[in-house]
């Protein structure tokens, strides 16, 4: 974040500093008023200026909804105690002019000294940095080795200069042990505390440094009898009383994001040790001689070297705990709680840089089945190899995240075509196939993708994450491969996220391996339109013309040759892959007719729908528009149902059936008889044409109870008006049969086998 704003919100405590410095400096110098005036308005304005950082550190403590309340309450204590002995000092000043040493102030401002300090190991410190008693005992190591080493190099003679002075020469010591607890605390909390309050405690800990150079200076003038009220040491005090105002200040800022654990700095290992160093080398060179001099330091050198490796060590243990805090254990990749993190940092640099910030949501298709057919550990790694081929995909220094079981997301920073260009190059990894265990498995991607757009500078985190989730569940609603960007229509849409994450849990029985090669090996022939359609003749019983054709699906597999619909048909229902294979079957039927036109051939073609798109509304319009865009008639297509389809919503059905029959699209019940309702479709349904089913035909020629029910259903459907169409004729003498009981239109591989699209307008002129 700027430091613009900070120093804005402290333009007047930075004027009101100069001015009181430069007021206090002149003051003494040319005495204006007499030595009275000087004495008064040298005590006043220190009171108001302590009075100033106190309410101040009230103000910090009313704004502070964290832990930090606690420190400032505190500090405000402390400034209140310092201000009570200011007023008190002031007033000996003003009205007594005592001259006595020492003085009830003085005691006011060693419990100052004292509250300071537990205000100071109050401030949070940040995750991993250690207990609040770890930092009491290092600031006490630290004071006692700093009061042992300026003893023996000044204090000891201070001590003796005031040894004539009552009570003179214990109060020096406790300023100057209290002064060095406050400033020794205050640099190890610095190393500790939470990022957010370190500008504060820097700026405590050069109070606390003014105000202990000031007592020090002060003391010195004392014992040589040359201190007097409005001298220039004043400014120390004044100086101390602006940098706690300031502190506080500084501190009544709103809180930045919440970083994630850090271990403790460098600084914070060495520096409690320092101390201890100086005295144990510096204080035996002083107050021993011969062998002792030498050895001791030596030895407090060791001590200190082992101690400060003995915390390096446990830095980089801790190192080690808080990134494994923020990655996921199985993949390596960040967790959650950094992507989030991260993201939150990214939308703030965006507020203040104008750049794009982008989420990409990542979702591998029927996962449980991989979890199911081959057990967790082979699942394990196949989502350790996902996270490789996405991170080898990726830009460095964009994020990557695990977010929780086969979903994963992406944080990508910088111009917005390059993000998309990212999160193509993301979609195109799961082009080739994962090779485990000697098996090769194609996985399918939901891939969507959630830009933060310059005109929402309010959006927050979860937003755009929650975007980038409803984009990746439409791609998985829609089941094709590539990249869903996020749009608002999705979101009116209202998306149903639950129901979108369900996946089937039953599979193809076999072995589950070779299920999920299948399964991938589908998905991508979909994708890239790798199905065939083949057509099989509808021969007209007496005149023996072709009179239509039957698109019959067929999947070319480089390996396992052409497999027939009941193959692989199993795994497009449960995986919700029929919307795609009836756009393809009705997309190349379509297209084939109109080659066929141009050849000269004009024959009518039927075409399975499957459930999905039977109880679309839009199916009427959208088979329309498809004729119309290629100028062919309607009643060139036939639409084939089976009972199974109606079962499940006849209502809605019938509906569709209704406007299709109304824009000239024929409609066939096909396999008719292998439901449980065929009499009833008959009496309910609008339909041009009935399709016996193979079963039945079989056995006409030798089983009477089957000939009965299809002579009846023939002459039931003759009296609706509807055309019969016999499935499955084998052989002539079923034919003969079919034909001498007036059946209209018969199928099978008597009358010829399916052929290829180009081989029709040969097969028609043939017949």
């Amino acid at each position: 974040m700027s430091i613009r704003r900070p120093l804005q919100r402290m333009a007047p405590l930075l004027a009101l500093s100069v001015a009181v410095g430069v007021a206090l400096a002149l003051l003494p110098i040319f005495r204006w008023g007499g030595e009275g005036a000087v004495r008064t308005v040298d005590s006043l304005t220190l009171v108001a200026l302590s009075m100033y950082a106190t309410v101040c550190a009230v103000q910090a403590a009313r704004s502070d909804p964290g832990p930090g309340r606690r420190a400032w309450t505190m500090m405000a204590l402390a400034l209140t105690v310092r201000t009570v002995g200011s007023m008190i000092w002031a007033f000996r000043v003003i009205a007594l002019r005592p001259n006595t040493i020492p003085s009830p102030p003085d005691l006011w401002y060693v419990a100052f000294t004292l509250l300071t300090a537990v205000a100071m190991i109050l401030f949070p410190s940040g995750p991993l940095q250690g207990s609040r008693l770890r930092t009491v005992l290092d600031g006490v190591t630290a004071t006692l080795c700093l009061f042992l080493l300026m003893w023996m190099t000044a204090l000891h003679g201070l001590y003796n200069s005031y040894i004539s002075h009552q009570g003179v020469p214990v109060l020096r010591l406790l300023f100057a042990m209290g002064d060095l607890v406050v400033l020794t605390t205050a640099l190890l909390v610095i190393g500790r505390a939470e990022p957010r309050y370190r500008s504060a405690l820097w700026l405590i800990t050069t109070a606390t440094a003014l105000v202990t150079a000031t007592d020090a200076g002060y003391g010195h003038l004392i014992g040589t009898g040359r201190f007097h009220t409005g001298s220039l040491v004043d400014l120390g005090w004044a100086a101390g009383s602006i940098a706690f105002a300031a502190a506080a200040h500084l501190s009544c800022r709103p809180p930045a994001a919440r970083r994630p654990a850090s271990v403790p700095s460098n600084s914070s290992l060495w520096l409690p040790y320092v101390p201890l160093l100086l005295a144990g080398t510096i204080g035996p060179a002083i107050v021993m001689s011969g062998l002792e001099a030498i050895i001791v330091p030596f030895i407090m050198t060791a001590v200190c070297v082992r101690q400060s490796v003995a915390a390096w060590e446990n830095r980089r243990l801790l190192a080690a705990t808080a990134d494994q805090a923020l990655r996921d254990p199985l993949t390596g990749l960040a967790n959650r709680t950094l992507f989030h993190d991260r993201l939150t940092h990214a939308m703030m640099l965006r507020q203040r840089d104008a750049r794009s910030v982008a989420v990409v949501s990542v979702d591998i298709d029927d996962f449980k089945m991989v979890n199911d057919s081959l057990g967790h550990p082979v699942a394990d790694t196949i989502l350790v190899r996902v996270g490789e081929r996405i991170v080898g995909s990726v830009r460095p220094g964009d994020t990557v995240a695990r977010m929780g079981g086969d979903e994963f997301a992406l944080l990508l920073e910088g111009e917005e075509d390059q993000s998309y260009v990212v999160a193509g190059r993301v979609v195109e990894a799961f082009d080739q196939p994962f090779v485990v265990e000697g098996e090769k498995m194609l996985l399918h991607p939901s891939v969507g993708i959630a830009v933060a757009s310059s005109d929402e500078p309010d959006l927050v985190p979860e937003a755009l994450m929650k975007r980038a989730d409803v984009a990746m569940y439409a791609a998985k609603r829609s089941r094709s491969l590539g990249l869903h960007s996020f749009s608002p229509d999705m979101a009116l849409a209202g998306l149903d996220v639950t129901a979108l994450a369900r996946r089937p849990t039953d599979r193809p029985a076999g072995d589950g391996a070779a299920q999920i090669r299948l399964l991938g090996e589908l998905r991508r022939a979909i994708d890239h339109a790798e199905l065939d359609l083949v057509y099989q003749p509808k021969m007209h019983l007496r005149s023996g013309r072709v009179v239509g054709l039957e698109a019959l699906l067929r999947w070319p597999h480089p390996q396992l040759g052409v497999l027939r619909p009941d193959e692989f048909m199993a795994l497009v229902r449960q995986h919700g892959l029929m919307r795609q294979v009836t756009e393809f079957v009705v997309t190349r039927a379509l297209d084939d007719a109109v080659r066929w036109e141009i050849a000269g051939v004009d024959v009518a073609v039927a075409v399975n729908v499957f459930a999905p798109d039977l109880q679309d509304a839009g199916l009427p319009d959208a088979l329309c528009g498809a004729l119309r865009s290629r100028g062919l008639r309607p009643s060139l297509l036939t639409v084939e149902i089976t009972e199974d389809v109606i079962l499940s919503d006849i209502d809605r059905v019938t509906a569709v059936l209704h406007r299709l029959r109304e824009q000239g699209i024929r409609v066939a019940i096909d396999d008719f008889g292998s439901g449980f309702s065929a009499l009833s479709y008959l009496r309910d349904l609008p339909i041009d044409e009935v399709k016996l089913d193979r079963q039945f035909i079989s056995s006409i020629t030798e089983d009477t109870r089957a000939a009965a029910v299809v002579r009846a259903v023939i002459d039931l459907t003759h009296e609706l008006d509807v055309t019969v169409v016999a499935e499955g004729i084998e052989d002539a003498g079923t034919a003969d049969w079919l034909r001498e009981h007036g059946c209209d239109i018969g199928q099978g591989y008597y009358f010829g086998a399916p052929v290829a699209a180009s081989m029709v307008p040969e097969l028609i002129g043939a017949r």
